[in-house]
């Protein structure tokens, strides 16, 4: 059921939207303001029930009593400075097909509230910058999507050569200080900001013990998916367009699901040329690409 409350949240976030492709190349400044009481409670009724919890046990029923004053005294800190963002709790999953693990983080349910509440005012501003051939993390995109895109792009443009990335540890060791400045660049709101950057400061428990993040977003917290996006955007969707794509002597195209990517060239020199400075432009935002893991092959259509 669509209540009156969604239809006010959507109507505002067009309006962002609205304002995101007005100011196009500019920071907007007040974003905060879209976000009140209904918000927060609209941002509660996205979540998803059932859910692992976060260091407090509480669970999206146990926070949803009483929830009107909770929301209340949510919005105040988060305004005022006064909010303080409890660390994350840290549980390990296995990775598909590996024997290594993937830590997750799992924020508070009044963490994820507020998240979730950022979340809403920070995607539309982005979604007017984010390229088609991102797939990762965004509404109404998925894996399958991706590699469509990959196979469509290999026979229209006739790729002979690609690169396989794998960024090494992507999201234990995004830069803090160059997210905030990414950010800054398209969003400087001070209370949206300052939250932010307790979100990436705020360290995980992992049993019992606490341990503080100077580096890294993590995975499972609602924010980061889209900080992720943000950060690549810059490092190499951006850098691929408007850098890459206008001196390479032929076809080529870039699609990226999350921190996953595939390149794809028609000239030889050009994917060797690409290839070759690939590290060096990632390490230039405090990333690495995987030596063992990143390849340049050469693609041939079998008949």
């Amino acid at each position: 059921m669509v209540t009156k409350r969604t239809l006010d949240v959507s109507t505002k976030r067009l309006r962002i939207a609205e304002l995101a492709r007005k100011f196009t190349g500019s920071a907007l400044t007040t974003l905060n303001g879209h976000m009140d009481e209904a918000w927060l409670a609209e941002s509660y009724r996205r979540l998803k029930k059932g859910k692992a919890v976060g260091i407090d046990g509480q669970d999206l029923a146990d926070y949803g009593q009483a929830l009107d004053e909770r929301l209340k005294d949510l919005l105040r800190r988060a305004k005022s400075g006064s909010y303080k963002a409890p660390p994350v709790r840290r549980i390990e999953i296995p990775k598909a097909g590996s024997q290594e693990t993937r830590p997750i983080g799992i924020p508070t349910t009044e963490d994820k509230v507020l998240q979730m509440g950022v979340h809403l005012l920070l995607e539309p501003v982005y979604e007017n910058e984010f390229y088609e051939f991102s797939y990762g993390f965004r509404r109404g995109k998925s894996a399958h999507q991706a590699l469509a895109q990959i196979r469509s792009e290999i026979h229209q443009k006739r790729i002979n050569w690609i690169i396989d990335a794998d960024i090494k540890k992507f999201f234990d060791t995004l830069c803090h200080q160059k997210l905030k400045e990414i950010l800054r660049q398209r969003v400087n709101d001070g209370v949206l900001n300052r939250l932010i950057s307790k979100w990436l400061k705020a360290g995980y428990l992992k049993s019992g013990q606490m341990t503080q993040t100077t580096e890294g977003t993590p995975q499972g917290g609602i924010i980061s998916p889209l900080l992720a996006n943000i950060y690549l955007h810059e490092v190499l969707d951006r850098w691929f367009v408007e850098q890459v794509q206008p001196v390479m002597k032929s076809a080529c195209f870039l699609v990226r699901y999350a921190d996953d990517f595939v390149m794809g060239f028609h000239d030889e020199g050009d994917a060797h040329r690409v290839f070759q400075v690939l590290s060096k432009r990632f390490s230039k935002y405090g990333l690495k690409i995987h030596p063992q893991k990143t390849r340049l092959l050469r693609f041939t259509v079998s008949t």
